[in-house]
């Protein structure tokens, strides 16, 4: 599970990073990655529309992305803020398809 302080919160700080930010599509999710120079740890926030499913497949698809964004923690550059956007196709995806989607995406936007 992500702490408190690994999770962005508010609404200006999501629109900022989906608006500045690099992008990265995938089949499943698209990733938005700005990278900061403040000294602190990774931030990361999930946009799960209703296009998606019903509340329980929302549910599931934001706890899968929170438990792979807490498993590849290591590896976001410190200052990183981080924007999963679920899209439809992540509610049939396995655990595994959704991992290795959005670890490419954080290698590719941590090498840039």
């Amino acid at each position: 599970m992500l702490a408190r302080g690994n999770r962005i919160t508010r609404g200006a700080e999501y629109r900022a990073v989906v608006r500045g930010g690099s992008r990265c599509a995938g089949a499943h999710t698209v990733t938005y990655v700005v990278t900061t120079s403040e000294d602190r740890s990774p931030r990361f926030g999930f946009i799960v529309s209703k296009q998606v499913g019903s509340a329980v497949t929302r549910n599931t698809v934001r706890r899968r992305l929170k438990a792979v964004c807490a498993a590849a923690l290591a590896q976001v550059p410190p200052g990183a803020d981080i924007v999963i956007r679920a899209l439809p196709a992540s509610a049939s995806a396995d655990f595994s398809d959704l991992r290795s989607e959005v670890v490419r995406c954080l290698k590719r936007r941590a090498a840039a």
